[in-house]
């Protein structure tokens, strides 16, 4: 039978989880920041060759985090375009929940999910672990590349399948679409600005992307699409991190 859980229950079982898979681990989140505790998990995980597929809807990770990933020789990481849904499974539980694998929602939010075994719930297992799998084939699996280099020069950071340049100085604001100053640190038009002003969630999800304006679960945090973040990320500055 599901077990509900809150946002402590969430995150203790998510540990739970990763520490109990031997054969299996899935790992699917929309937004990425590990933390501490996390990267321990994964690293151990890492050491014992477990078979580990991370799924991600949208790019936060600093070059730091993403050469920590990257030494991580058993994770495959994939993108996967509009993805909202966050499930963390291995061989023999799974958790439904609304929590990002994202550091911020694990020491902020009030977050809800539901704890389902394959012994004494088989069938619901099976069927969440059927459509994770499906996740896990409609994704783009990405290679990343960064290399940690000297200061002087800048960082820079090469995904596949980047695309996407800004043309003019123009932007769009990611609620309206309309066109403001390109400035990914302003996404907003100042209407909708003062709007998002009153409650201040970094992660309220908005319909375009700022740079390109075609639509886009975008964020504040994140106020581009995929390609357009991965195109511009050193030629423009991004709140990612901030």
């Amino acid at each position: 039978m599901a077990k509900f859980l809150d946002t402590t229950g969430v995150s203790y079982h998510l540990e739970k989880l990763i520490k109990g898979a031997n054969d299996r681990l899935i790992l699917i989140s929309p937004y990425l920041k590990f933390n501490d505790r996390i990267k321990e998990l994964l690293d151990d995980k890492d050491r014992l060759k477990l078979d580990v597929r991370l799924i991600y809807g949208k790019n936060e990770l600093q070059p730091e985090e993403s050469n920590w990933l990257k030494d991580l020789k058993s994770i495959r990481s994939s993108f996967c375009k509009n993805l909202h849904a966050k499930c963390y499974l291995n061989e023999n539980e799974a958790i439904l929940t609304s929590m990002n694998l994202y550091e911020f929602s694990q020491q902020n939010n009030n977050e809800m999910g539901i704890y389902v075994t394959k012994e004494n719930d088989t069938e619901l297992y099976n069927e969440i672990y059927e459509e994770s799998m499906r996740l896990v084939r409609i994704s783009d699996e990405i290679q990343i590349t960064i290399s940690k280099v000297p200061k002087d020069p800048p960082k820079k950071t090469v995904f596949k399948k980047s695309k996407a340049t800004p043309s003019s100085s123009s932007g769009h604001c990611i609620r309206c679409g309309t066109k403001i100053k390109l400035n990914p640190l302003v996404p907003y038009c100042k209407k909708h600005y003062n709007s998002w002003k009153k409650y201040q969630n970094p992660n309220y999800e908005e319909k375009h992307c700022h740079i390109c304006g075609k639509e886009n679960s975008s964020t504040i945090k994140m106020p581009a699409c995929y390609p357009c973040f991965t195109s511009n990320k050193t030629k423009l500055k991004f709140p990612v991190g901030k």
